[in-house]
């Protein structure tokens, strides 16, 4: 059983920076695409960031809204993906969840990613 786990969130001020980490177990994780997704109170779960790893290639994409502050990287042999968020805005406060998929692609949409974390808290004030 595929499982994902969030860690990382908390509070901060605007500007500040935090790193998210989702930790992948139960499978081969260089089989799996990850994604991060954020919902805040009141709104739909929303695409934020994704990377495809296929053996030699790496793919990442990111939603406009997070491109040039929030940066998205793997780690393998810790099973683990990261998303660096700098310049943190109170717009970015939501609970963040990593998700995972087999196919290789840029999806955005929510119920295409097969497996889920739990989520984490990610708070900014200003």
């Amino acid at each position: 059983q595929v499982q994902l786990v969030e860690s990382g969130g908390g509070s901060v001020q605007s500007g500040d920076s935090l790193t998210l980490s989702c930790a992948f177990s139960g499978g081969t994780s260089t089989s799996y695409n990850i994604g991060w997704f954020r919902q805040a109170p009141g709104k739909e779960r929303e695409f934020v960031s994704l990377i495809n790893w296929d053996g030699g290639s790496t793919l990442t994409y990111s939603a406009d809204s997070v491109k040039g502050r929030f940066t998205i990287s793997r780690d393998n042999a810790k099973n683990t993906v990261y998303l660096q968020m700098d310049s943190l805005k109170p717009e970015d406060t939501a609970v963040y969840y990593c998700a995972a998929r087999q196919a290789w692609g840029v999806v955005l949409v929510p119920r295409l990613y097969d497996y889920w974390g739990q989520g984490t808290q990610v708070t900014v004030s200003s």
